[in-house]
């Protein structure tokens, strides 16, 4: 008789679990800024991005915008990139959207570097 061999496989549950505990770590402000600034550089140079993005910096203003420790000044500019990505979200045409914004997509990463 053969005997049967018990499963090799690993058990994943834990990993899975483990992982997902990872993920829904908040982020520090800095890295939200960090990651606003990432994107709105990356529109401002690839002068493309993708409506996930748009809704992105959507969920980050949000999240920004209800800090205390966020300064004043950046806030409002705060206000015009959630306002930005909200036109984002909804236009027929993304790519335009972006490229009628490149003066204003430098600006923002400029003045929120210099208030942080």
């Amino acid at each position: 008789m053969h005997k049967q061999k018990k499963n090799s496989q690993p058990n994943c549950e834990f990993f899975f679990i483990s992982l997902e505990r990872v993920f829904r770590l908040p982020l520090q402000t800095q890295d939200q800024v960090s990651l606003l600034k990432d994107i709105l550089n990356n529109h401002q140079t690839d002068c493309c991005g993708s409506v996930a993005e748009c809704e992105q910096l959507e969920r980050l203003v949000k999240s920004l915008m209800v800090n205390t420790q966020i300064d004043q000044n950046v806030k409002s500019i705060l206000q015009e990139v959630y306002d930005y990505s909200q036109s984002g979200t909804y236009t027929a045409d993304l790519d335009q959207h972006i490229l009628s914004n490149q003066d204003n997509l430098s600006q923002w990463v400029d003045d929120i570097d210099s208030f942080s």
